[in-house]
């Protein structure tokens, strides 16, 4: 098992690309603190992990309150001593309302998407900085590179693309804060990953598109084919790996 008794958050932890890392960070060793704003599917997961053998609790948080980032990592080590890896992923994603482009809902998916990763970064770093040691990773989206918008009549706001964006500059500059100190920093993107949000929120027309005329790999991820990534990223065998965007995407954006 590649993360032995290594200690993670996972910020949305509770359904989606959250739970599916909590299951293989619990599969690969990992104590697993599932933290979510929905306290029913976050104790749902937390439980169904522990019967299965795992170590792992349920905590609960608003990642755009300070006070509960902060609860959330004082909980986390309180319990189990030290913070080993940090997966920001809480976002608003399943409920998002891609026709609001009012200043006011721009603001409220920075709150969670961008300010939500902030604060669970700043949260958890100082652990991370006290022990000399410790992974945090961003979940980042083929959307902060993709220009692709239907018309519209005022300037759209392009508000979950430009938090995605954001991000991937927020995780080039953690990198570079917390290198010195043995805290590393990277991003996953994934392409079009068919969990229950995104067949909420992106029509299938749209992801059919986007498979067939962007992808290399011709099909849609499942939440499952992200997790290798994040357990390399958090183990040491990516030790000497931060300030990195990992596109896991299928060949839909290939930089380098």
């Amino acid at each position: 098992m590649k993360l032995q008794d290594n200690v993670t958050i996972i910020t949305g932890g509770g359904q989606g690309i959250g739970e599916a890392y909590a299951r293989r960070f619990v599969a690969e060793g990992a104590k697993v603190a599932v933290a979510d704003i929905n306290r029913d599917k976050g104790e749902a997961v937390a439980a169904d992990l522990r019967k299965q053998g795992g170590e792992a609790i349920f905590v609960p948080v608003d990642v755009s309150s300070e006070s509960d980032t902060q609860n959330m990592a004082k909980t986390v080590t309180d319990k189990w001593g030290r913070i080993d890896t940090l997966i920001a992923n809480a976002a608003i994603y399943y409920d998002i309302d891609n026709q609001n482009h009012s200043f006011e809902y721009l603001k409220k998916i920075f709150s969670v998407n961008y300010f939500g990763a902030w604060l669970s970064c700043r949260a958890a770093y100082p652990y991370m900085r006290k022990q000399g040691k410790g992974s945090i990773i961003t979940q980042s989206s083929g959307a902060a590179y993709s220009t692709f918008y239907v018309p519209h009549e005022e300037l759209p706001s392009f508000h979950y693309s430009v938090t995605k964006a954001a991000m991937n500059a927020m995780t080039h500059f953690i990198a570079a804060a917390g290198g010195p100190h043995g805290v590393r920093c990277n991003a996953i993107s994934p392409g079009p990953t068919m969990t229950e949000a995104t067949k909420k929120a992106v029509q299938k027309e749209i992801i059919d598109m986007i498979v067939n005329m962007m992808m290399a790999i011709k099909q849609p991820l499942e939440a499952e084919d992200l997790c290798g990534a994040a357990v390399f990223l958090a183990s040491d065998d990516s030790k000497m790996i931060t300030g990195q965007i990992l596109c896991v995407d299928g060949g839909m954006f290939m930089r380098g």
